[in-house]
């Protein structure tokens, strides 16, 4: 399968927020917390131009012909433990319904493992919604390991 990846522009914004509303864990999320996409656009541009004017952040869609069919966030966090070793941290994974089970997932993580080893990162994490079974065994199947158990507070309201 010929992908390609890249870092996303403006104008990728709707296709991003499509695949990310458009999972069935994150649009309950959405409902839950009473909001939409609608009206949202300048929340969402806000949001990009945010990730866009860091260095540490790195939002990726990946093309099939064209075409979005994935996308991702990598966050590269600095730190003092393990030596102080660089980390990336992986959000977001999302890929449209068409492509799953082809192996563009497998294609976007190791695209972004890989990224990290080129920064220098001595580790790649992510969370994954306790929903998503699926995706865990996606995720072990890639050699990633449960080794921590995650803890998230909404802050507002």
């Amino acid at each position: 399968m010929s992908l390609s990846f890249r870092t996303a522009r403006r104008e990728d914004i709707p296709a991003i927020v499509a695949l990310i509303v458009g999972d069935p864990v994150s649009a309950a999320r959405e409902r839950a917390a009473g909001s939409g996409v609608e009206g949202a656009a300048p929340d969402y541009e806000s949001a990009f131009d945010a990730i866009d004017a860091d260095p540490r952040n790195e939002l990726i869609v990946v093309e099939k012909g064209g075409e979005v069919v994935g996308t991702m966030q990598l966050t590269y966090i600095p730190g003092l433990s393990r030596r102080a070793a660089e980390r990336a941290l992986v959000e977001a994974v999302r890929v449209a319904p068409p492509y799953r089970r082809q192996g563009v997932g497998r294609a976007m993580m190791e695209w972004a493992v890989e990224r990290a080893r080129e920064r220098g990162c001595d580790i790649v994490q992510l969370t994954s919604d306790k929903a998503r079974t699926d995706a865990h065994r996606f995720y072990s199947s890639l050699g990633f390991t449960a080794s921590h158990e995650g803890f998230k507070l909404r802050v507002t309201s």
